[in-house]
């Protein structure tokens, strides 16, 4: 099946939330054109170029992919496999947002309704992000001056916030998701240096000559 080109309305006379929700809404419903087969071959692709991007750092925070989200299963596998310890999102205590090391795929459980499978062992406080040297995230759109569209909770907004600043940050975003088009942002958000295509990686206006390179 084809998939149609992503075309994203005129948000100019809206507010900020108002106007990320029309851009999300026309991402989520473009996203949902890819079938099974083409997130595979999307996955094998991610998971060369995730492991070029993050070159020799040796500690890299990861997402575990749902619906049609950038796939990133083979990515974290193909992490693991180049000796890279690997962390991901999961619940603390009292449903606090934390982060676990993957072992194995095996052990990526869903423990509450809805959310992504994490990792079983213990949870850790955000404040370990200062200590990767990589941090790979989701996005709906980042634009080209780094601007970037997340699901809305603020999750990984908070956790860029975390984050050292010799850290090399890029998101995972089909191609076409890489906007001209203004993000509305506000105070909260974060931008991002890098999007990370499946089989480019491209740097934005964002990362200036002060950030790190990939690689």
């Amino acid at each position: 099946m084809s998939i149609s080109a992503l075309s994203i309305p005129e948000i100019s006379h809206l507010e900020v939330e108002e106007g990320k929700q029309v851009i999300r809404s026309t991402i989520r419903a473009h996203r949902k054109q890819r079938g099974r087969r083409v997130l595979e071959n999307y996955s094998k692709e991610w998971a060369e170029t995730v492991l070029q991007f993050v070159g020799d750092r040796e500690l890299v925070a990861c997402y575990v992919s749902v619906n049609k989200e950038p796939p990133t299963h083979a990515v974290i596998e193909a992490l693991c496999k180049a000796g890279k310890r690997v962390l991901l999102p999961k619940l603390g205590p009292g449903l606090t947002r934390a982060w676990g090391f993957y072992t194995t795929d095996e052990e990526l459980v869903e423990m509450a309704p809805g959310r992504p499978p994490e990792p079983l062992g213990e949870a850790l406080d955000p404040e370990i992000l200062a200590e990767v040297g990589a941090l790979v995230i989701p996005a709906l759109a980042i634009s080209q001056r780094g601007a970037r569209l997340g699901q809305g909770g603020g999750w990984y907004d908070r956790a860029l916030k975390k984050v050292g600043p010799d850290a090399l940050v890029g998101a995972m975003i089909y191609p076409e998701e890489l906007l001209v088009e203004h993000i509305p942002q506000d105070e909260m958000d974060v931008s991002v240096p890098y999007a990370i295509h499946p089989t480019t990686i491209v740097r934005t206006s964002a990362a200036d000559e002060t950030f790190p390179q990939f690689g």
